[in-house]
C-alpha cells in the first residue's frame, strides 16, 4: 500500500541506516520521556524507539511531509492574533509521539478527576454559603475581588452542583520525572479537537505502528462530552436540544467549535441565532420557526455572554441568557462564573481545597507558587525576578508571562513595576526543567520541551481523556509550548503496560 509516496509495508523490524536516534543528545538536568539518563530507551518507549530507528531519514521526512499535506487538505487550522490581522495557520504536528505507560496514566487520571471535583465544590460554595471563606481556607478579597468572580451568579446551584463541566489542566513533568499541575483552565478550555485529530492523522501516516503497539484509544471523547451535556438538561429528556455557541469564524478555536458540534450532532450557533422569549426560555431560530434550546455548550467568554447583564456592547452573546439560566430553563457549560477557579492565584490554594472539601491528600501536586498579593512573597519575587517565571493571574495562551532567566534588564524592570502597581495580578513560579521528547526537526531528531493538557468532564458522571493534547516547543531551548506563541503538538500515546508500575 502506497500513499503520498510512502510505502506502508516498509519493514519496521529491518534496521535502516538512521543514525539520528543513535546521536540523540541526552540533556543534563532534564527528564526525557523516551530515554533514561544513560541514553537507553525507557521500557515503555523501547518498541516505539526501535520502530522509528528502522525508518531512514528520508522515510521520516516523507512521512512528516505527508502529515503536513493531510493537515492542509483537511483544513485543520488555528488562528494567531497579531497587532494588525488574524493569521490562519495549519495545525503543527510532529511525527514523533509522546509516550506514557497506562499504569502511570491511571494514577494521573484519578488525580485530575479528584482535582475537578474539589474545584466544583469550591465554586458552588463560593456562590452560595461561602463556608470556605468563613473557615479561613482562602482569603475573601482574593476570590471576591477576582476579575472572574461574577456576583450575578450568587445564589445559583447548577445541575449536580457542577459549574466547570470541561476542565483542561496543564501538566508538566519536572527534572525528577514527577508530573505536576502547572495551571487549571475552567472557562472555555480548548484543544481537545486537535488531540483527536492528531491521532487520526498519525493513523493515516503510521498505520503499521498501530498494529504492532498496544495503544489505548482517544476516540470516545465526543460521546462522553455529549453524555455530560445531556445530563444537564433542565427538562430531563433523553434527547435534549444542544447547541455549541461560538463567537464566529475569527475565533482562534473556530475549527474546534465546528468539529465538536459535528461529532456530537449538535447545532453550531452564534449569538444572533438564539433568542430569549418572554417565558425566559432560550430558542434557536430555524427555518421551521423557534426551537427551544436545553443546553448551551458555550465557547464565548463570560463578559460577552449577555449584553443585558455583562458588556452592553457585546454582539456575541444572547440578550436575556442569564435570566433564562437563573430561572433554570437552560443549562450552560461551562457555567458563567466558573472562571473564578481559573485564576492563577486561586490555583495556589487548590491542594488545600482538595483537603478541605474531600478530606483527601492531593494525588497530583502543584508547581511551587508565590503569590505577589502576600507582602513577604512579593518581596522575595521582586528580589529574584531574574530566576523566576512571572505570570499575570487571568491571562492564557502564554500571553503576559516573563521568563526571568531569558529576560532583558528592561523587561525585568517593567515587570517589577507592574507587580508593584498591582501585586494581586501576579504570581511567580520557579523555572522548571520541563521534560523533553525526541522531535523531528527536518534535519535531525532533537529534544524539545513539552507539556500536556488532558480534558476532564464532570456532569452526572466524571470522565477523563486517555492522555491529552501534547504541546511542544519547536524552538530549541524554548519553554513556551503554546501554539499561539509558535509551539507545535504531538500525538500522546498511552501504551498498555499490563498494569506494571
Amino acid at each position: 500500500m502506497v500513499w503520498a509516496g510512502i510505502d506502508y509495508l516498509h519493514p519496521l523490524n529491518k534496521r535502516s541506516e538512521n543514525l539520528m536516534f543513535d546521536q540523540y543528545p541526552a540533556m543534563d538536568g532534564f527528564y526525557d520521556e523516551w530515554i533514561d539518563a544513560a541514553g537507553q530507551p525507557r521500557p515503555i518507549a523501547a518498541s516505539v524507539w526501535q520502530a522509528f530507528q528502522a525508518l531512514s531519514p528520508d522515510d521520516m521526512a516523507e512521512r512528516q511531509q505527508a502529515l503536513e499535506s493531510e493537515i492542509k487538505a483537511q483544513g485543520i487550522s488555528f488562528t494567531v492574533y497579531s497587532d494588525s490581522e488574524n493569521i490562519d495557520r495549519a495545525w503543527p504536528l510532529d511525527l514523533l509521539p509522546r509516550i506514557i505507560a497506562a499504569s502511570e496514566w491511571r494514577q494521573t487520571q484519578d488525580g485530575l478527576e479528584q482535582r475537578l471535583r474539589a474545584l466544583n465544590l469550591f465554586i458552588n460554595d463560593l456562590y452560595n454559603d461561602q463556608q470556605v471563606i468563613k473557615d479561613g481556607i482562602i482569603p475573601a478579597d482574593l476570590v471576591l475581588n477576582s476579575g472572574n468572580f461574577r456576583a450575578e451568579c450568587t445564589g445559583i446551584t447548577p445541575a449536580h452542583g457542577v459549574w466547570a463541566h470541561v476542565c483542561g489542566s496543564d501538566l508538566v513533568r519536572d527534572a525528577q520525572g514527577q508530573l505536576r499541575v502547572l495551571e487549571d483552565n475552567l472557562r472555555v478550555p480548548s484543544g481537545v479537537s486537535y488531540m483527536l485529530e492528531n491521532r487520526n492523522l498519525m493513523k493515516r501516516v503510521m498505520p503499521e505502528l498501530f498494529q504492532s503497539i498496544d495503544l489505548l484509544p482517544v476516540r470516545g471523547y465526543p460521546h462522553a462530552l455529549l453524555d455530560t451535556l445531556v445530563s444537564l438538561s433542565p427538562r430531563g429528556q433523553a434527547q435534549p436540544t444542544i447547541v455549541v455557541l461560538t463567537p464566529g469564524i475569527y475565533n482562534s478555536a473556530y475549527f474546534e467549535h465546528c468539529y465538536l458540534a459535528q461529532q456530537m450532532g449538535a447545532e453550531l450557533v452564534e449569538g444572533a441565532d438564539l433568542l430569549v422569549d418572554s417565558d425566559d426560555c432560550v430558542y434557536m431560530r430555524t427555518i421551521h420557526g423557534p426551537e427551544r434550546v436545553d443546553v448551551i455548550y458555550r465557547r464565548v467568554d463570560d463578559a460577552f455572554l449577555d449584553p443585558e447583564v455583562f458588556r452592553s456592547d457585546s454582539m456575541l452573546g444572547v440578550r436575556g441568557l442569564m435570566r433564562a439560566w437563573r430561572a433554570g430553563n437552560v443549562a450552560i457549560a461551562n457555567a458563567p462564573g466558573a472562571g473564578v477557579a481559573d485564576d492563577k492565584a486561586v490555583y495556589a490554594y487548590v491542594p488545600e481545597l482538595i483537603r478541605y472539601y474531600l478530606n483527601e491528600a492531593p494525588q497530583i501536586e502543584n508547581v511551587p507558587t508565590y503569590l505577589c498579593q502576600r507582602p513577604d512573597e512579593c518581596a522575595y519575587v521582586l528580589a529574584h525576578l531574574n530566576e523566576l517565571v512571572i505570570k499575570p493571574v487571568n491571562e492564557s495562551g502564554g500571553y503576559g508571562l516573563m521568563i526571568g532567566p531569558h529576560a532583558s534588564a528592561e523587561q525585568i524592570d517593567a515587570c517589577a513595576q507592574a507587580i508593584r502597581d498591582n501585586p494581586r495580578n501576579w504570581i511567580a513560579q520557579p523555572m522548571l526543567n520541563l521534560s523533553t521528547v525526541p522531535t523531528f526537526t527536518g534535519q535531525q531528531v532533537a529534544p524539545r520541551h513539552v507539556d500536556l493538557r488532558p480534558f476532564v468532564l464532570q456532569g452526572e458522571r466524571t470522565h477523563c481523556t486517555t492522555g491529552g493534547l501534547c504541546r511542544v516547543a519547536l524552538v530549541e531551548g524554548s519553554l513556551v509550548v503554546n501554539s499561539s506563541q509558535g509551539g507545535g503538538s504531538k500525538d500522546m500515546w498511552v501504551i498498555d503496560d499490563g498494569g506494571a508500575s
